[in-house]
Formats: C-alpha cells, structure tokens, sequence
C-alpha cells in the first residue's frame, strides 16, 4: 500500500522535470504545511517539561501558544505579502498564507503562572513548569 502512495511522488516528479510549464501549482506556492511538519522536541526534567517547536520564517507576533490543563496547542499564523509594481507582473510566486496548528498532551497539568517561552532562529522554546502536587497520596476519611 505504502509503494502505491509513493509512486503519485514519482510520477509528479517526472511529469515536473519532463514538462515544467504543464505542471499546475497552487496558486500561491506549495500547500501549507501540515500539523505534523512543526517537528517537536518534548523533554522532561523532576520539575519541568522542556519543548522546542521548529517554526521557520514565522514572525513571533504570529505564534500563538495555549495551555488548558496539560493540554498544549501550537498555532501559527503564516502571512505572503504580495506586492505589485505596474513595471513587475509575477511569474510565479511561491510563497503562502494560512494556519498551521498542531496540539499534544502531557502526562501532568502544567502551572501556567510560570510557563516561559522564547522565540529565536525559527526555534520556540518553552518551559512548562509541572503542578505541584499537594503533598502525594491523601488519604480520606470515611463517615
């Protein structure tokens, strides 16, 4: 099953080196990036969960990250500015807009008064530090 999935590939190549101008693309570029292509790196310490996203040419004012319960959601906006000149006409622009998200539980609940994130090189980092416990197993009294 999975050759049958691969050889659409083949054939797209094929048919892109062969006849580069018969070959139809989206009409801004590639499609957008699917959840899966925000690759992650989830590390966990006693005290904290570790995560770096892999975000490229995404400005920071257009990540977005939400928290509910142990519940983390990553969302990123991505935005082509097209810009046009009556001396230039576009050929072909490769560049899109859209949404990208991508969402993933952790074991524990998250303390969200001391999350911290970062954004630099197209890598976001945060720090989700994990909810104190009250004190372990408690017993409770039965009336």
């Amino acid at each position: 099953m999975t050759s049958l999935i691969n050889r659409g590939n083949i054939f797209d190549d094929f048919f892109r080196d062969v006849a580069p101008g018969f070959y139809v693309r989206p009409l801004h570029g590639d499609p957008l990036p699917t959840p899966s292509q925000i690759k992650l790196d989830v590390k966990e310490t006693e005290r904290e969960y570790t995560v770096h996203a892999e975000v490229p040419g995404v400005s920071k004012e257009d990540i977005h990250v939400s928290l509910d319960g142990n519940i983390v959601t990553l969302r990123a906006e991505i935005k082509q500015q097209d810009s046009s000149n009556k001396d230039q006409k576009i050929l072909r622009s490769e560049r899109y807009f859209g949404e990208v998200s991508r969402s993933f539980q952790l074991p524990v609940d998250i303390e969200q008064s001391e999350v911290f994130a970062k954004y630099d090189n197209g890598v976001l980092t945060l720090s989700l530090p994990k909810k104190r416990s009250s004190g372990g197993v408690q017993r409770i009294k039965i009336e």
